[in-house]
């Protein structure tokens, strides 16, 4: 408990390796959490070259913790294995779906939520690079990716550098419904996002850039229409490529 109320995402770290076994013992563990089926539909891809991380660099727009991390995980959607499985077994697998897709990324994503976990109860610093779903396609021919394995997420690791300030979370009312879904009022997103919007750092945000408000900082700056619509054309490629929209 006390490790999640104070984690924060390190993207410096220290010139100090980490152990293959230390590494390995997380990466085991982190299979024990759910996956649907018990089939656990996803493959990790460990980069620790320094060629490998230069080649994966570019998909996450060169951010300096890429290269500089000890080591870059990409956590995979994989049906590959299992359809593999199933075609060495006289079955005859479907998994060439969106529906496959999904439910591959959500076990993805579960074992990467839970890596992260034990990762940093043994004092690792980490960094999620919401980046790989960005531009896919760059990361399937640096990792030399076969259909059905699709990137999902990328993370980078190692001992911390830096103790940054913890980074501020809406209050559980914010996203808690109870029995049904309840639509946010006027007021409820006043109330919601003040603390947030009160932040000097967010009011220094606006200022600097110009805005009136930080709902404009994400939607004129961040992550705009334009670049959401171009990333979301080339996810849907990467995806035909794959062989998850046949």
């Amino acid at each position: 408990m006390k490790t999640i109320q104070t984690r924060r995402t390190i993207r410096r770290y220290a010139e100090k390796d980490v152990d293959e076994a230390l590494l390995t013992e997380l990466l085991e563990l982190s299979a024990r959490t759910q996956t649907m089926g018990n089939l656990q539909l996803y493959s990790v891809v460990v980069t620790r070259s320094e060629e490998g991380k230069k080649a994966l660099a570019p998909a996450h727009f060169n951010q300096p913790m890429v290269t500089q991390a000890p080591v870059v995980l990409t956590v995979c959607a994989d049906f590959r294995r299992t359809t593999r499985w199933c075609e060495e077994r006289k079955a005859n697998p479907g998994y060439d779906n969106f529906l496959s897709f999904m439910n591959a990324a959500t076990d993805a994503l579960l074992y990467t939520q839970t890596f992260c976990n034990l990762a940093e109860d043994r004092g690792l610093g980490l960094c999620f690079l919401g980046t790989t779903v960005y531009m896919p396609e760059m990361i399937i021919d640096a990792l030399k990716l076969p259909q059905l394995v699709m990137p999902v997420a990328t993370l980078t690791v190692g001992w911390p550098d830096e103790n940054p300030q913890l980074t501020d979370r809406l209050g559980v009312a914010a996203f808690v419904h109870n029995e049904q879904y309840h639509d946010y009022s006027s007021a409820d997103i006043d109330r919601h996002y003040a603390a947030k919007e009160a932040l000097e750092e967010n009011i220094n945000f606006c200022k600097i850039n110009e805005k009136e408000t930080l709902a404009q900082i994400f939607t004129d700056i961040r992550y705009t229409k334009k670049d959401n619509e171009a990333m979301s054309e080339g996810m849907m490629r990467a995806l035909r490529r794959q062989g998850f929209l046949n």
